[in-house]
Formats: structure tokens, sequence, C-alpha cells
């Protein structure tokens, strides 16, 4: 009896698992599909790939894309309990740290340009000029890339070298298996946390003021200025939740193993899906410019 009622859990945890799976690759294709039309109306026009804020835009577009391809096959992997190579492993995991470092760190150099925009509208121009864009992009991807660097070397330094001709489940929790390497990881996650907090508090209060004493025209761009840093705001500070999950999900897999599934599913759809499909909210809805563009090739494709 009693084996009997295992097999029945393990059949009725499946079967919630491939409810899950089904329901994530809806959302995974439909936000990738929105994607995709976005980036394509990014190309459409030469004010958008020579404006600074339209092009961090799209970096932010490109790097949602890649984290969610790659985020979907490794949970396809795991939850059919798939293994490979886990050299391919470092691979997927430079991957997916990179783009979960990108976008916060992209938008918050939009929110600095915002600030630069209202705070210094005369030296706008200069501070972002293309040529600037450029050089944000590769501080951007050179920032977002030393959590991986760290957490790879620290890893590296104790890991044996048969371990990488070895067939394993990929996951992001065998990087950090040792306590001391977790401790690293975590110091780590909360410098970029601090950082990027308080650069975005900061242009938020400086916008705050020169909206306070603004008239007219420059009000109603400011007060605009002033919602988009918020809602910047609130998208990070979603992704940058999300460089906590590991540790709660960590902690309740050792309490309870289908609590760490519900709660490793909510973080999923919570902190990776959700603040992945608020760029296209934030962009391709508010933005005058952009909405016109994503219209005309929206009505386009119908009309083909």
């Amino acid at each position: 009896m009693a084996n009997n009622s295992s097999m029945a859990g393990r059949g009725s945890l499946q079967h919630q698992m491939n409810d899950r799976v089904i329901i994530v690759q809806i959302l995974v294709v439909i936000f990738l599909c929105v994607n995709m039309l976005l980036i394509v109306t990014f190309f459409s026009k030469e004010v958008f790939y020579t404006t600074m804020r339209y092009i961090l835009f799209a970096v932010t577009l490109l790097s949602d894309s890649l984290m969610l391809f790659v985020s979907d096959i490794l949970l396809l992997l795991s939850s059919y309990r798939v293994t490979m190579q886990f050299g391919l492993c470092i691979i997927f995991y430079i991957l997916s740290v990179l783009c979960v470092f990108v976008t916060p760190v992209t938008l918050t150099a939009m929110a600095l340009e915002r600030y630069v925009a209202i705070c210094m509208p005369l030296r706008h121009a200069e501070l972002c000029s293309t040529r600037s864009t450029m050089h944000c992009i590769l501080i951007i991807h050179g920032l977002s890339s030393v959590p991986c660097i760290v957490i790879l070397s620290v890893f590296c330094a104790s890991a044996s070298k048969s371990l990488y001709t070895q067939y394993k489940i990929c996951s992001m929790e065998i990087f950090v298996s040792l306590r001391w390497q977790n401790n690293i990881k975590t110091a780590v996650y909360q410098i970029y946390f601090l950082i990027m907090s308080i650069t975005i508090i900061l242009s938020y209060v400086k916008i705050m003021k020169v909206a306070k004493a603004a008239s007219g025209e420059n009000k109603n761009s400011t007060q605009k200025g002033l919602r988009t840093v918020v809602l910047h705001a609130f998208q990070v500070f979603l992704c940058l939740i999300q460089l906590w999950c590991p540790f709660v999900e960590v902690a309740l897999f050792q309490i309870d193993l289908m609590l760490y599934v519900n709660v490793r599913y909510f973080n999923y759809i919570t902190f990776i899906l959700a603040p992945r499909c608020l760029s296209p909210l934030i962009y391709g809805l508010r933005d005058e410019k952009f909405f016109l563009a994503l219209k005309h090739n929206v009505l386009l494709d119908f009309t083909v």
C-alpha cells in the first residue's frame, strides 16, 4: 500500500510538473515573439539605432530574449532529468549569469541617461552620443561579466579535472556547492544590489528636484522622465530579487521538496519571466515614436 501511495504521489508530482512546463513554454513563446517584433521595429528607423535610450532598450531586449531561451532549455532538461557534459553546462551557466546581470545594469544605465537628459540637457548630446553608447554597452557587459568570472574562478579553484568530462543535470546550484563559495557569491550579489539601487535612487531624487522647479512643457517632460525612472526602478527591483532567489531555494530544498518546487516555479514566473515582459510595456507602449513605429509594423504584418 505504501509503495502504491508513493508511486501515486510521484505520478501526481510529475503530472503537475508537466502542466507547469507547458504553461512556461506558452509564456516564453509569447514573450519571445513580442521581443522579436520590438527588435524588428528598432531596426526599422534610423532614429532608434542612433539614439542612446533606444539602443540600450534593444540591448535589454536581446539580453532578455537570450535569457528566456537559455533558462527555458535548462528548465526542460532539469524537468525531465536530462544530463549533459559538465563543460557544456559551464557555457550555459556563463550565458545565464551574464544575461541575469546585463538587464539590471542596462536599466540602471537607462535611468542615468534620463538623469542626464533632464538634469544636464546641454550636455546630453555630448554624453549620450552613439559613440558614447557603444562605450557604455562595453562597460555594461564588462560589469555584468565580473560576477560570472568571480564565481567560476572560485569554483574551478576547488573542482577536480575529472569533473569536466562527467555528465550531470545542469543546475546553477552545482557551481556553489561549498559554504565559502556561496558566501562569496552572496557578497558579489549584495554589492551589485546596493550599487544599482543607490544609483537609481539618486537619479530619481535628482530628477524629482528638477521636476519641482520646472514649469510648462519642461515640467511635463520632467514628470514623464520621472515616471520612466520609477518603472525602471520597479523592473530593476524584480531583477535584483531574482539574484536572491537561489539562496531562498537552497534553504527550502533542505526543508521540504514540494515547497521547494512550488517556490522555484513561482520565482521563475515572477522574477525571471515578469521583468522580461515589462520592457515592451515601458518603451513599446509608453514611448510615442516607438509605439507608432510598432503599430505600423503590426498593421503591415496583418495586411500582408
